[in-house]
């Protein structure tokens, strides 16, 4: 692709999760960190708290072994550039772009992502559900982690939702400071690649509400994968544990942009329901993408 050939862009959120949308189905773009983060870069880009770039599973070489069970895969980028595993938001706003363009219809959907091929049901009109997988707990006795902000701190149960997760239940969420700068988790060694990093407090009744940083993000409006770690943190204080009971179990997830409604089935798969939007679309200045780290694009 020629690099003075405008690149087309889509901006979308789901519960204000937003994302700059970038569709390469040949996987003819070659996005550095620099450019992502150029991208979603609020004041001099488009903004967002991460790229989706839309490929064809079979054009990406991580994903072309998943190509025969899912057409498409989210190479999913955080705000800074940096690769991750999954994205729960971002999934469901990744389905909405495909339906959209008239690459998939409503109904039962499957998308590639680094955390492994993700089961989304797209209605016509309303809620995206996502199958996230099953919650991966650390094996044996519970390993000592704490969250700590300024002089507060708080223990945290380790969840891995494909990506990393500290969940630390709180009193008031304003403890959580602004949250511009990642809390500091200790051991560091129990997250080697970063952590995100989840407060929490109660709101009723299997009803929870949270703040998060995103690691490479800063704090977001919403995070998926963080909805679904603190309900499975929230179950397990609570003493349910759906694999152990049969009983399936749903939490009420409220984040600073909405609520996700999250269920955790019987055989440990755990389900998310909520909005995703798509709200722009346009094209980006090649030279945006371009750019070494730190220079000035002019306009024009």
């Amino acid at each position: 692709m020629s690099s003075a050939a405008p690149v087309r862009f889509l901006k979308g959120h789901g519960t204000e999760n937003d994302f700059v949308i970038i569709p390469d189905p040949d996987g003819a773009l070659d996005l550095s960190a620099a450019a992502v983060a150029r991208l979603c870069d609020r004041r001099a880009g488009i903004g967002g708290d991460g790229l989706l770039r839309v490929v064809r599973s079979a054009a990406h070489p991580e994903a072309r072994a998943m190509a025969g069970e899912a057409e498409w895969f989210m190479d999913y980028r955080n705000a800074d550039g940096s690769v991750a595993e999954m994205c729960g938001n971002g999934v469901r706003v990744f389905a909405r772009h495909l339906a959209r363009a008239g690459l998939a219809e409503a109904g039962e959907l499957a998308v590639a992502t680094r955390a492994g091929v993700r089961r989304v049901h797209l209605a016509k009109d309303g809620d995206v559900t996502v199958r996230m997988g099953v919650a991966r707990l650390p094996a044996g006795p519970e390993p000592s982690v704490t969250v700590s902000v300024g002089e507060r701190a708080w223990p945290a149960r380790n969840v891995n939702m494909g990506n990393p997760h500290a969940v630390a239940f709180v009193t008031d969420l304003a403890h959580a400071g602004d949250l511009r700068a990642a809390p500091a988790v200790t051991p560091a060694a129990a997250y080697p690649e970063g952590v995100n990093v989840e407060f929490v407090v109660d709101r009723g009744p299997r009803h929870v509400a949270l703040r998060v940083h995103e690691r490479g993000s800063g704090e977001t409006r919403s995070c998926g994968t963080g909805a679904c770690a603190v309900m499975v943190a929230a179950a397990r204080r609570d003493g349910a544990d759906p694999a152990a009971d049969g009983t399936p179990v749903t939490y009420t997830v409220d984040v600073p942009g909405g609520r996700l409604v999250i269920t955790e089935h019987a055989d440990g798969g755990i389900e998310m329901t909520g909005p995703a939007v798509i709200v722009a679309e346009g094209t980006v200045d090649p030279a945006l993408l371009t750019a070494p780290p730190g220079a000035h694009v002019p306009n024009g």
